[in-house]
């Protein structure tokens, strides 16, 4: 698939993932060569091909990465009514997961326009205990630079939900 093409796409779906399951899945390799998946549930892509998100709790990924900087990044939209829907009608009307392939950069510090755009996604739930407990010090991020976007195949139900121009053999 097309980063380019694709790009709208794969924002849509991860924007669905985030809000049906607060959360992405994010893979990476140990120095034992172990896989190891964390949830990340602030990533915020960007153009085409670009990410970031904040790395305030993860505790193994950021020692793979000092190993091996490439992860893979999967979202996959949990709702439930988007899944009712798509059972009952016999096909997912939109691409329900996807992985990205990327390169990971350093920690640094966020910069204003990363953290207003943090604030904006939680700000619905700025009133709540649990919103000042995780979320109050955002501060450092991990750029992604993506290199792949691989469609997750569902067979039959999955037909025809990405763009057809970008996606040959999908079936």
């Amino acid at each position: 698939m097309d980063i380019i093409t694709n790009w709208k796409e794969v924002k849509n779906l991860f924007e669905k993932s985030l809000m049906s399951s607060f959360h992405c899945a994010v893979a990476t390799v140990s120095e034992k060569g172990e896989p190891h998946v964390a949830p990340i549930g602030s990533l915020i892509l960007g153009k085409p091909g670009h990410g970031f998100y904040f790395e305030k709790f993860p505790r193994q990924l950021p020692r793979n990465l000092k190993i091996n900087k490439k992860i893979c990044v999967m979202a996959v939209n949990s709702s439930r009514w988007f899944w009712f829907k798509s059972l009952v009608k016999g096909k997912f009307i939109s691409p329900s997961a996807v992985r990205l392939h990327g390169i990971v950069g350093d920690l640094r510090k966020a910069t204003d326009t990363e953290i207003k755009l943090w604030k904006k996604k939680v700000n619905i739930v700025s009133f709540s205990k649990g919103h000042a407990i995780l979320w109050r010090d955002m501060s450092m991020v991990r750029d992604i630079e993506f290199t792949r976007i691989e469609p997750i195949h569902t067979g039959k139900m999955g037909c025809d939900t990405w763009s057809t121009k970008s996606v040959a053999g999908h079936t």
